[in-house]
């Protein structure tokens, strides 16, 4: 065990695709999306479904997110209007607790940090709009 963890990184895939961010040689890009598209798995050296938010919390904050849009909010407005809405941090971080897939999950990314591993996060949402990353890297 290190006496320091290295930093924790985290980005969108598109920030990775477009060459917006770049990690350090080495680092392991770990996507944590429950329904990854093509344009995520592109990017990551792994990824872990169980640290994406459930699919009923998925499926709400979509719903809000799409009938904010319609009612005018820009994309990024809209989704983190959404994001409010739904209590996304709280419920995620209730899944967070409750999954054990999901402990086990963020048990073995801090094994990893622990060990010297550089690791990065990887989702879908852009910088200024909310991120279930951030959560993610409080809990690690």
């Amino acid at each position: 065990m290190t006496e320091s963890a290295p930093p924790l990184r985290e980005a969108s895939a598109d920030a990775l695709y477009h060459g917006l961010v770049e990690f350090p040689d080495g680092t392991a890009r770990i996507g944590v999306v429950r329904r990854p598209t093509r344009a995520v798995l592109a990017v990551v050296d792994e990824n872990r479904p169980e640290l994406g938010p459930p699919e009923s919390l998925l499926d709400e904050f979509t719903a809000e997110r799409d009938d904010l849009k319609m009612r005018g909010l820009c994309e990024e407005g809209a989704h983190n209007a959404a994001w409010e809405n739904v209590s996304f941090d709280r419920r995620y971080a209730d899944y967070l607790d409750a999954s054990e897939a999901a402990r086990e999950a963020l048990a073995d990314l801090r094994r990893r940090r622990d060990d010297g591993e550089e690791l990065a996060l990887v989702g879908e949402s852009g910088e200024k709009k909310r991120s279930h990353r951030a959560i993610l890297r409080e809990r690690l």
